[in-house]
């Protein structure tokens, strides 16, 4: 609880009680000099040992509360190293530049960070997936082209390209293009959408239910595979043991909080924020579980986030990118498992929801392991958690996955499926 409260700031001012700096708490201070005419916030911290103090802004214009939420999202950026301070500048520095590509010609990509900036950024719950569809897909193949050069073709091209691996994925990136597009007409830079024409059939079609899941000897050659590809981290083969084991989503798993472990408790507790069901839920570990998770806390080396970001990058979060896992499976492990036809760490979960039926489970308690609710009415009027069934199910399934890894299961009798 900081130290401060709106009702002393607001005494202070009524009385004009001057000061030269009176502390919140971690690091957070409030100024209220005589040619001041609001309050003003600062936040000191130390960077290679030299002390910096950067200006947030008046009281007027932050509120206490406020003050405090971008504080310890700065102060989340300086534990990685980032000099905010020196950052602030080279983000007014890139507005101004971005100004003058708009008066002197201004490009998709250009266009795109500024749709990103005022639309996407501090709104949506996960908008580190529109950065990368901007990053990786946008800017990569027409970012470069002015306004005035976009053509209906140069749309199709690119979307068709993206389709032809990832078709639910292009059609998600051509509609943020078209949404790219409109706030270009809004700003009175372009006199049409060229990817107001192309619908979702031009891309990958409607997105379709995947029905993808791993048999036992996928399952084992993956985690044979991860066992002896190189360049493949500790980190990366514990995190995608968790997924496989705990059927979470890849999100709750590298935006997790050690302080959301109960490791003396075999829990996990998920706050409802995180979840896509806005619904927290508590997972119990089994044994591996707790097991792994020691290790990643062990690697993590004093950070407060399970999988700390692991090295300085421009994302601004703490943890590591969305893609981190994905990218490393797709270069050191899949070339090892050929045979293996293409699946995604989502799939893991229906892998593990499968094999939880597969191993006598029963489908409500399957489903709870999922942190799917239940349908019906069964649903709303049945609040029990499972949580001593979904204790036992999670135990099963841990030790089924542990007997495949270390055992050769190749009699077609050693399981039941």
């Amino acid at each position: 609880m900081g130290k401060l409260s709106k009702t002393l700031i607001n005494d202070w001012m009524k009385n004009a009680e001057r000061f030269e700096a009176r502390g919140d708490g971690d690091n957070l201070w409030l100024r209220y000099r005589s040619r001041d005419l609001y309050p003003r916030w600062f936040l000191r911290y130390s960077i290679g040992g030299q002390p910096r103090t950067l200006h947030l802004g008046s009281y007027r214009d932050l509120s206490l509360a406020e003050a405090r939420a971008r504080a310890k999202k700065l102060r989340a950026e300086i534990a990685l190293g980032h000099d905010v301070a020196h950052l602030k500048k080279d983000r007014v520095k890139a507005v101004s530049e971005r100004v003058l590509a708009e008066r002197d010609g201004l490009t998709v990509g250009a266009l795109a960070d500024n749709f990103y900036d005022r639309y996407i950024a501090g709104r949506l719950k996960h908008p580190e997936i529109v950065r990368s569809w901007i990053n990786n897909r946008i800017k990569p193949a027409i970012g470069a082209l002015s306004l005035a050069d976009i053509r209906p073709s140069h749309v199709d091209k690119f979307i068709r390209g993206i389709a032809k691996d990832a078709p639910s994925t292009s059609t998600k990136i051509l509609g943020c293009l078209t949404q790219i597009f409109n706030f270009g007409m809004k700003l009175g830079r372009m006199q049409s959408n060229p990817a107001s024409m192309f619908d979702s059939s031009d891309a990958g079609g409607k997105a379709r239910s995947r029905t993808r899941w791993l048999s036992v000897s996928e399952i084992r050659s993956l985690l044979t595979a991860m066992d002896k590809a190189n360049g493949w981290t500790i980190q990366n083969g514990l995190s995608v043991r968790l997924l496989l084991m705990l059927a979470v989503r890849k999100s709750e798993l590298i935006q997790a909080c050690i302080d959301e472990f109960d490791l003396a408790e075999s829990l996990w507790r998920i706050p409802a924020v995180r979840t896509k069901s806005e619904r927290g839920i508590s997972i119990p570990l089994p044994t591996q579980a707790v097991a792994a998770v020691k290790k990643l806390i062990e690697l993590a080396e004093g950070s407060e986030w399970l999988l700390p970001a692991r090295k300085m990058q421009s994302r601004m979060v703490p943890y590591i990118s969305a893609d981190t896992i994905n990218a490393a499976l797709a270069k050191c492990v899949r070339p090892l498992m050929a045979s293996v036809d293409h699946f995604t760490l989502h799939d893991l979960r229906r892998t593990a929801r499968t094999h939880l039926e597969a191993l006598g489970i029963a489908p409500h308690v399957a489903e709870r392991c999922l942190n799917h609710s239940i349908k019906g009415l069964v649903g709303v009027y049945n609040r029990y958690d499972y949580i001593d069934e979904r204790r036992e199910a999670l135990q099963r399934w841990a030790d089924f996955l542990s007997r495949v890894e270390t055992e050769a299961l190749d009699n077609p009798q050693a399981t039941k499926w």
